[in-house]
């Protein structure tokens, strides 16, 4: 295990993580690193809702803008380039996490490897068939039907994954969400502080969040990156398919928006069983008044705490 103390801070989309991060960062000399599946994509700016260049001055971010949108990156090059990030540091910076995407957060935080049974080639190629001749939908019922906690943790649109957990589900006899054979060791020290708020609160932050976008431009942003959003990891982005759809002629302007605001609200559901289930975190509600000095000391403790084991 590496001996730098690292922070994170993870929560639900539009929660108000960007805000608190800086504070943070300023506060403790930190850099942060976006902990964010879809913030690696260049030219995908509003729709991923990246710092803006302002808030990049103020504070030092890696792992933004630094592949194109036609380029799949996967779990394993994110943590390899992350960690490398980290490492990198100046020793007085406290690498500073933050972001949405469970899955991502927890592998550079932990040595920790997915799906262990070994690969089955018939197995796989049965349910490619499926996804091919009757598309995601019928695929992810397949999920929801033979791992129910998988399919609460998996996107549907995420099918490289919810192909393996039903491969590994199949091969084993044992749900794909119930397989870790041993406690990930951590890869650094860390503290995870989450950020929440009640349900309805966080549901009206999201659709001002997504009304926010589409003033900012998330139309024309799309338009521009139409011919490179094909198959690819960066597709999935929510917000940016509905926009497509949009502007192919397959939904109204009114159709997409609401759908954009659907799927974050379901997003932002999934996002909260995963940390719940998966992760050690301390939660503050961002509605809070006193959250700026709550967060504070819980990063003061943490350090103080990680120098006397050192």
């Amino acid at each position: 295990m590496s001996k730098r103390p690292v922070v994170a801070l993870i929560g639900p989309t539009a929660v108000g993580k960007t805000a608190l991060s800086l504070h943070l960062a300023q506060r403790f000399g930190s850099e942060i690193i976006s902990g964010d599946s879809m913030q690696i994509y260049r030219e995908m700016n509003i729709g991923t809702a990246k710092a803006s260049a302002a808030e990049q001055k103020q504070v030092r971010h890696h792992m933004i803008d630094i592949v194109d949108p036609t380029t799949n990156f996967d779990v394993s090059q994110f943590v390899q380039t992350a960690r490398q990030e980290i490492d990198a540091m100046p020793i007085t910076a406290v690498p500073l996490i933050v972001g949405g995407t469970g899955l991502y957060i927890q592998s550079v935080l932990f040595d920790f490897k997915l799906g262990q049974a070994p690969d089955n080639p018939i197995v796989r190629a049965k349910y490619e068939q499926l996804l091919s001749e009757q598309g995601k939908e019928a695929l992810f019922a397949e999920l929801e039907a033979n791992d129910p906690v998988s399919a609460t943790l998996i996107h549907p649109n995420n099918t490289r994954r919810v192909i393996r957990a039903l491969e590994v589900t199949e091969v084993t006899g044992i749900p794909f969400s119930q397989q870790q054979p041993e406690p990930p060791q951590a890869h650094y020290p860390h503290l995870i502080i989450g950020l929440n708020t009640e349900r309805e609160r966080l549901y009206e932050r999201i659709n001002q969040r997504v009304d926010q976008m589409m003033s900012e431009g998330l139309v024309a942003e799309v338009k521009a990156l139409q011919s490179k959003l094909t198959a690819t990891t960066a597709y999935q982005a929510i917000g940016y398919k509905e926009i497509l759809d949009y502007l192919d002629g397959r939904c109204s302007y009114e159709a997409a928006v609401d759908l954009i605001k659907q799927r974050s609200r379901h997003y932002a559901k999934r996002q909260l069983t995963w940390f719940n289930n998966r992760m050690n975190v301390s939660w503050l509600d961002a509605e809070d008044p006193e959250l700026l000095e709550k967060a504070t000391k819980l990063v003061e403790n943490f350090i103080n705490n990680t120098k006397k084991t050192i």
